[in-house]
């Protein structure tokens, strides 16, 4: 079987690399689905900005067990439980169990903050508005001696 040719390899995509790097590692992780989790976009308001909403299904998890990271552009979430020998299950469904769920963010991505409710583990993202630059190059002229 043969490489596929990478779509960032086109010409008119110059400095790429990082994005191409970065979808790579996305897909591996991706196949793992524990905890599950919602993005979703969070509509602006007279007080905040636009802004996205990461929500994992964390139940059992305490604010203690739970870590949440930033790293380089990549929001690293961590969840450890240990399992506690003292206790005698008649039956157990629930395992204590350890996670680790990343997402890769764009450049000038800002963590708001991060709440524990319900199970639920909420992490807000914003992206303040770029100011938009525009500059005129000039152009040298080598015929001119």
């Amino acid at each position: 079987m043969t490489a596929r040719p990478s779509p960032f390899g086109h010409p008119f995509l110059l400095g790429f690399d990082e994005i191409e790097q970065a979808l790579d590692r996305v897909s591996k992780a991706a196949n793992d689905g524990y905890p599950p989790y919602n993005i979703e976009r969070v509509v602006r308001s007279e007080q905040e900005p636009d802004r996205l909403r990461i929500t994992l299904a964390v139940a059992g998890f305490t604010r203690d067990q739970l870590d949440v990271m930033l790293e380089e552009n990549q929001l690293v979430v961590r969840g450890r439980q240990v399992d506690e020998k003292a206790r005698q299950f008649l039956h157990r469904g629930i395992a204590a169990r350890q996670f680790q769920r990343t997402f890769l963010l764009a450049d000038g991505m800002e963590v708001m903050g991060a709440d524990l409710s319900n199970g639920l583990l909420s992490i807000d993202l914003t992206r303040p508005e770029p100011e938009r630059v525009v500059r005129k190059i000039a152009i040298a002229s080598r015929d001119d001696v």
